[in-house]
């Protein structure tokens, strides 16, 4: 005989039900996810997802709360680094996850564009990137901040548009894809920066 399954607090069985519903989003597109595949992968009736998730939108805005969550702990920008370095490596770890997670990146963007929960979660994701960046760059007066603020916040909207762009059709590999997003912001911000945000070249050894 099978042993006996696990009981599982609430807290515990609704981690679980994320987690199989990420693999579902991440996995098929939005259209093609049903809530009953769901509940049959974890094991569990359709009765108990429905009373934590009510609907397969209530599931999936759970999912990218907590993927947005995710990536902006695993977005760590070290002040010891180059601000060239930082926004490499913040490009790197989305990057990763976007592609990882095509469908759902798909989904958010342009199944449920429009969606007022989904947008919310985009958009605080975004504000606390571009929080982030601001807070690496070096001390301005506060017109200067407010200039590379608004910079900043077009850049991100730039690298959401270009990336998702991008996973529906690859024009260029992944790395010109990053250098092209790190290049265009350190582009627009060179004029209102007094100081060089680019490592200097190294002289003749």
């Amino acid at each position: 005989m099978p042993p006996p399954r696990k009981r599982l607090g609430p807290a515990e069985r609704r981690a679980q039900l994320l987690s199989v519903g990420a693999q579902f989003f991440a996995e098929y597109p939005y259209e093609s996810v049903l809530m009953e595949d769901v509940a049959r992968r974890a094991g569990v009736s359709r009765a108990l997802l429905y009373r934590h998730f009510p609907s397969k939108h209530a599931l999936f805005a759970a999912v990218y709360q907590e993927a947005a969550d995710r990536l902006l702990a695993e977005t760590r920008l070290d002040p010891a680094d180059s601000l060239l370095d930082q926004l490499v490596q913040g490009m790197d770890v989305h990057l990763d996850y976007f592609i990882a997670n095509r469908n759902a990146v798909i989904t958010a963007n342009r199944v449920l564009a429009g969606d007022p929960v989904i947008q919310t979660i985009v958009t605080g994701e975004l504000d606390a990137l571009r929080g982030r960046l601001l807070a690496a760059l070096p001390p301005v007066d506060d017109g200067t901040r407010n200039a590379v603020s608004a910079v900043l916040r077009s850049w991100l909207v730039f690298v959401q548009v270009l990336v998702v762009d991008w996973l529906t059709q690859e024009s260029c590999t992944r790395t010109e894809l990053r250098d092209v997003c790190v290049g265009a912001v350190l582009g627009a911000l060179r004029p209102l920066l007094p100081t060089p945000i680019e490592p200097a070249p190294e002289g003749p050894a």
